[in-house]
């Protein structure tokens, strides 16, 4: 990994706050009377409530939508053992995975224990806190006393994921990599690599699934497992010992039909993989560094299908296809455990997802690959937004079927529905975005180029592949800051400068720009003056003649400032469509896009119409279904002032312009995203759920509302996204961070792929 690498990763940990967890409280706690409630006396009726009814826990506390993550540090991937302090940000991580994927609140624990039996004990005296346990990073084979030990005690789940989460993922992709090359689980001959946890738990499970304990070869560090082995041996490395000559991996990967490495780098060498059965599939899932590239084996074996766990490798074998959903199932149920029926349920919904024809939801999230089932696709991708409608529903049935469900779910339809919620209120907003622009990089100028925060854009956007970036600025100046901020930036190889003081298209900027603003009152002297002195006119000129994509300003200056020679240069999309603008904001349970904050003091009804069909296109961008809201003071005819008649009429139009557009209003903000309140007011209002776009009335109206959620919720502000304008451009605001200006840098780029689709010539039917 690179040194800068590092250093942005450091950052992210420490900075706005160090950590990536927060405890946020669910009720107010505003007056005497909340106070009252919340602890002493009003608490104590909880309490009582719980000790009639144990049961009650579910409903008065967060015990049910809580799992504790432990670990005692002592087998940390790719670290080894680095103890319960250093382990921290692993486990917080893992915090984080559960939250966004599943909604599910997670407390970490690191204890300073490696005995196994007091590690027993204090877990376990642990499980009046969670509704689940979720084992992390502990070595084995004490891992395997552990859980089973725990499993015996404890009346809720006890997972280890670092076993059961890949053997969950290597099963599935194994019955799937096996429909590909036509083979059957009950005939194939696996060789196996590695005698840890995660080794040992895939075995396990493949057996639970039909593969023959006698057609498996284990090996580890010693080579072969074989029948008396002596030497690193355990009870869990028995019961795959064979009665065989074979002692070495090269010995045993003769005519093998599956390699499951999950082992060290490089140890799979290609004439081994020639010595494979026909069509072998391959699973090489040591990280980073895989146990044969793809590259390496497809050289000697074309016919092999390969499963790695990167994900610049089709086919990535990661956990997170599984925990999140599967603790999402076993919570929801109260299971008091997650048993080998949950497990195989588990493994039948990830493998039949892929097998399905692929959703408009996972084609907007992965656009411009062929998620089609095959030998590049026998695993969903991490970000498909289904897994969480499939396995969660899946488990959750498993459990009530094997008898393990203490809240057994009455009504499966409605659950998925209320599960499938979830997806929208997902902050994986970006990913889309970014996908798509790696795919087609653009140039993308930057008017400020000598901010630090713009350079360290720069750099994440380079690494990422999906630019070709100018910088305006004094090359000088950029070089010293890179070197200062210990960036990797090279002039001439990842970026090109256009210095104002000294550049060869200068003569040109001038005269094309006088053109353009020479009836504006700016003369060819105060044009000369400009292109020296002014950037953002610099990138715009360049945007305009050809010489850039599109282009990103704002970082200093106000935003006016920077609009007003963007519409004179550039100028609008159509000339009926004013440039208005898009924000979004992250929030921790939601994503919301607000328009417009930056633009018009008082959009008329056409201009509100207008920005909100630009909007609601954008928004498809993310793969999200605009669900609109127009905003008022009145609710739904309550009031007859002019702005809610603008607003009441705009809907109207909206109507007829966009049928197949979901929106409604004019209506209160709180109206809008409660779906419960809109029904005690109207019966059919056209809108489901909670709305993720809202239109504002007025400039004044949408920048504080924008500002007070922005701080109150500790959003994470994308954009604004400018919306009409006739080349792609974005202006960022003053304080923007090096993550915000990359997100606009990838919308930017989607913004210039649009256009470049748009100018190609229609081929004849």
């Amino acid at each position: 990994m690179s040194d800068n690498f590092k250093e942005t990763s450091l950052r992210y940990h420490r900075e706005p706050t160090p950590g990536k967890l927060g405890i946020v409280p669910t009720k107010p706690l505003a007056n005497q009377r909340d106070l009252a409630r919340a602890y002493s006396p009003g608490v104590a009726f909880a309490c009582e409530a719980i000790v009639e009814d144990p049961s009650a826990v579910a409903e008065m506390t967060i015990r049910a939508n809580l799992v504790g993550v432990i670990t005692n540090g002592s087998a940390v991937l790719g670290l080894g053992n680095i103890g319960p302090l250093a382990s921290k940000p692993v486990m917080e991580g893992k915090a984080v995975l559960f939250k966004k994927f599943a909604g599910i609140n997670v407390f970490d624990i690191e204890i300073d224990q490696e005995d196994p039996d007091k590690l027993i004990e204090i877990i376990a005296a642990l499980e009046p806190t969670f509704g689940a346990i979720n084992l992390e990073d502990i070595k084995a084979p004490e891992c395997f006393v552990v859980e089973e030990a725990l499993r015996k005690r404890m009346k809720i789940p006890v997972f280890h994921d670092d076993q059961h989460g890949t053997a969950i993922v290597a099963g599935a992709a194994i019955s799937n990599g096996l429909r590909v090359v036509g083979k059957e689980l009950n005939d194939v001959k696996l060789v196996a690599t590695g005698g840890g946890a995660a080794s040992l738990a895939c075995l396990d499970l493949l057996v639970s699934l039909g593969l023959k304990k006698e057609n498996i070869t284990l090996v580890d560090l010693e080579g072969v497992v074989y029948t008396g082995r002596k030497k690193d041996m355990n009870i869990y490395k028995d019961k795959y010992a064979r009665d065989t000559t074979e002692r070495s991996l090269d010995d045993a990967i003769n005519d093998a039909d599956v390699f499951l490495g999950l082992s060290a780098p490089g140890i799979l060498k290609p004439n081994m993989v020639k010595k494979m059965a026909e069509k072998p599939f391959i699973l090489a899932l040591a990280n980073p560094t895989p146990e044969i590239t793809p590259e390496e084996a497809k050289k000697v074996r074309p016919d092999a299908v390969i499963a790695t766990g990167r994900s610049d490798y089709p086919n990535q074998v990661n956990n997170v296809l599984c925990f999140p959903f599967l603790f999402r199932g076993a919570l929801d149920v109260g299971a008091t455990e997650i048993n080998d029926e949950m497990k195989k349920a588990c493994v039948w919904a990830i493998a039949n997802l892929a097998y399905r024809e692929s959703s408009d939801e996972v084609a907007d999230v992965y656009r411009g690959e062929d998620l089609k089932f095959g030998p590049d696709y026998i695993i969903p991708k991490p970000f498909d937004p289904r897994l969480i409608l499939e396995v969660a529903p899946a488990v959750a049935e498993a459990a009530m079927l094997s008898g393990v469900a203490t809240r057994p779910i009455s009504d499966m339809d409605v659950y998925r529905k209320n599960i499938g919620n979830f997806i929208f209120k997902s902050n994986m907003l970006m990913q889309p975005i970014i996908e798509d622009a790696k795919k087609n990089p653009k140039r993308v100028i930057y008017a400020e180029g000598e901010d630090k925060n713009v350079l360290r854009a720069v750099q994440a956007a380079i690494d990422e592949r999906m630019i070709r970036a100018t910088l305006i600025g004094r090359p000088d100046v950029i070089n010293r800051r890179i070197e200062k901020l210990g960036l990797r930036l090279k002039e001439n190889v990842d970026y090109e400068v256009i210095n104002p003081h000294q550049d060869d298209r200068y003569k040109e900027f001038c005269n094309e720009y006088h053109k353009i603003v020479g009836r504006k009152g700016v003369s060819k002297e105060a044009a000369r003056t400009i292109i020296r002195t002014n950037t953002t006119v610099i990138a715009a000129m360049s945007v305009k003649l050809g010489y850039q994509d599109a282009m990103i300003c704002g970082t200093y200056g106000r935003f006016d400032f920077h609009i007003r020679h963007i519409i004179d240069i550039i100028g609008r999309k159509n000339e009926i469509q004013k440039i208005s603008t898009l924000s979004v904001l992250i929030l921790a349970q939601q994503t919301l896009f607000i328009t417009d904050a930056f633009m018009d003091i008082d959009p008329t009804m056409e201009q509100i119409v207008e920005t909100t069909l630009a909007a609601a296109k954008q928004i498809e961008l993310f793969g999200i279904k605009p669900k609109v809201a127009l905003l008022s003071h009145s609710n739904f005819g309550s009031s007859k002032a002019p702005s809610a008649v603008k607003m009441g009429k705009a809907v109207k139009m909206l109507r007829e312009r966009a049928p197949e557009l979901e929106v409604d209003g004019e209506m209160h903000a709180d109206a809008a995203l409660n779906e419960a309140l809109r029904d005690g007011m109207i019966k059919d209002c056209a809108l489901s759920g909670a709305a993720n776009l809202l239109i504002f009335p007025t400039l004044d109206s949408a920048n504080i509302a924008l500002g007070l959620v922005k701080s109150i919720e500790r959003g994470l502000l994308v954009g604004p996204i400018l919306l009409g304008a006739g080349l792609p451009a974005h202006v960022v605001t003053p304080g923007v961070t090096a993550r915000g200006i990359l997100n606009m840098t990838a919308i930017a780029v989607k913004d210039a792929q649009n256009v470049e689709k748009e100018n190609l010539p229609q081929l004849p039917l």
